[in-house]
């Protein structure tokens, strides 16, 4: 059984191969209806042979929406993002939803335009990265009338539910470990603010607490676009050439403060007892290094799965009771670049 022609294959050509109606077929394939074993299992290996698959979108038109799920992120080049896909795949590979990925580049208008181009599609669920979008974006989602999960950032107020992280706590807690260490002539290097609202408010958190204790960093780097191993390296030579009197260095993600580290190992400076380092995500790619970066686990791929967990749950129980506010808890690695005491 063979479809040589170059037209889509439809349930007709299912029921010409089966001698079984259309509307069997359909119900075959929906999973709904009674259908004997028997007529079931002769229809899956028919359209099976013929490679037939099904048309969602023609059959989502009574219903108004499609078995997929838009999840909508800044990158795919940053390692935290897959992390986040495989939690939200490990819970809806379990159910008929399906994620469709859409990436903006940290730009608000881009992400305004690819989340109006993922609802028109008429999904049954958004999963997008930040609390930060556009009016225009904010107001689509509010209107959609379908779950919508923001993740990453739980420091502010979500349109409908959201899965992450403080960020500020998280930015405040590296900076207490690192003052009760004992250092305090701090540096700090990451990413630009404006295109990366968590590194922004780590880096607030951050400075509230150092703050507190009467301590200022005394010097600080931004850096876009590039190598990140290759822009830390940079970033660090340049930092203590201005001040070489700083004993500690904080990085707003792992990758820069790997290649600060690389720098430092290499000069044969003495890490973490002339200078200690931490970053921030606890990327697991950079276990080979020759010491282990000081980092706080970013809580990615549970992320992802408890926001999946959400839209599942919404979709199957609309009025049920479901904890939309969760908020995880970071942990700190000390490795070997942050002393303890």
């Amino acid at each position: 059984m063979t479809n040589d022609s170059k037209r889509p294959l439809t349930l007709r050509d299912v029921s010409d191969a089966t001698g079984v109606s259309e509307m069997t077929v359909s119900r075959v394939l929906r999973n709904r209806g009674d259908v004997s074993e028997k007529t079931r299992q002769k229809v899956l290996e028919a359209a099976k042979e013929l490679g037939y698959v099904p048309n969602k979108i023609a059959g989502a038109l009574a219903s108004k929406r499609v078995n997929l799920v838009a999840v909508i992120i800044p990158s795919l080049s940053n390692m935290v993002f897959p992390e986040v896909l495989t939690g939200i795949n490990r819970v809806l590979e379990d159910t008929e939803l399906q994620p469709v990925v859409g990436v903006t580049d940290y730009q608000p208008e881009k992400e305004e335009k690819v989340l109006y181009e993922m609802l028109s599609w008429r999904p049954s669920g958004v999963i997008i990265a930040g609390l930060e979008h556009t009016e225009p974006a904010r107001a689509m989602l509010a209107a959609a009338g379908i779950p919508v999960v923001e993740i990453m950032d739980t420091d502010g107020k979500p349109v409908d539910a959201m899965v992450g992280i403080s960020h500020r706590r998280a930015g405040r807690e590296m900076a207490k470990a690192i003052l009760k260490a004992g250092y305090s002539h701090i540096g700090f290097m990451g990413t630009k603010m404006p295109l990366d609202h968590r590194a922004r408010k780590r880096f607030e958190g951050f400075t509230e607490a150092l703050a507190k204790e009467g301590v200022e960093i005394e010097d600080r780097e931004f850096y876009s676009g590039g190598s990140a191993l290759a822009k830390g390296r940079e970033m660090t030579q340049a930092m203590l050439e201005r001040s070489p009197e700083l004993d500690f260095l904080y990085y707003s993600n792992d990758m820069i403060g790997a290649g600060g580290l690389l720098h430092l190992l290499n000069q044969g400076i003495d890490v973490p007892g002339q200078i200690g380092l931490a970053g921030f995500n606890g990327v697991e790619l950079l276990a080979g290094l020759p010491r282990q970066l000081a980092t706080m686990d970013a809580c990615r791929q549970e992320i992802g799965m408890k926001a999946a967990q959400i839209i599942a749950a919404q979709l199957e129980e609309p009025d049920a009771e479901i904890e939309k506010h969760v908020t995880l808890t970071p942990t700190i690695t000390y490795g070997d670049t942050l002393k303890r005491r």
